[in-house]
């Protein structure tokens, strides 16, 4: 995460984080293009997951300022404190996300799943375009109620899809 945030200009830090911050709580999570940083997509991924699970470990922990800075010394001084000056803002705000979030877990589950390859084809002039596309259904039970989920997804959301899923069953085996 260092070498990542390192290549923020301090003010847009503290807007990544307040970003990453509104996600853990469930509003709008940051965008990569709204930074000026030129991130691959899976730096991107890294950068999220690491600044998540630094919020949810330090608040869960009730960690002090002092082992949150150690754990943030390779990153440089000006862009701990603005990590630091978040989590001290918006502490009470993540713990209560924290708890939210584990009493709906047990609420919502995934009742079953399909998936279909399908071929898309562009205009007549490119009808020898073949991409290939996921559709994928989730039939999602929650609070009783049971909702259908569709997504249709190239190769590279895909890859964004399960890097997530990977994530988050990361973060529900911590907090176990």
């Amino acid at each position: 995460m260092a070498v990542l945030l390192k290549g923020l200009p301090v003010t847009e830090c503290l807007k990544l984080c307040h970003k990453v911050v509104d996600g853990l709580c469930g509003r709008e999570p940051p965008c990569r293009g709204d930074y000026s940083a030129p991130w691959s997509p899976e730096d991107w991924l890294e950068l999220l997951s690491s600044l998540s699970a630094l919020f949810r470990l330090a608040v869960g922990n009730n960690s002090s300022d002092e082992e949150v800075l150690a754990g943030l010394e390779d990153v440089g001084s000006s862009h701990a404190k603005a990590v630091l000056n978040v989590l001290r803002a918006r502490r009470e705000e993540i713990r209560n996300a924290l708890l939210d979030r584990t009493n709906s877990i047990s609420s919502t589950t995934l009742q079953d799943f399909d998936w279909q390859l399908k071929l898309a084809l562009s205009s007549d002039k490119i009808s020898s375009l073949h991409t290939p596309l996921l559709s994928l259904s989730l039939d999602v039970r929650e609070n009783r109620a049971l909702q259908s989920v569709t997504m249709e997804m190239n190769r590279d959301e895909l890859n964004t899809l399960i890097s997530s899923l990977e994530a988050a069953n990361k973060v529900v085996l911590q907090l176990k």
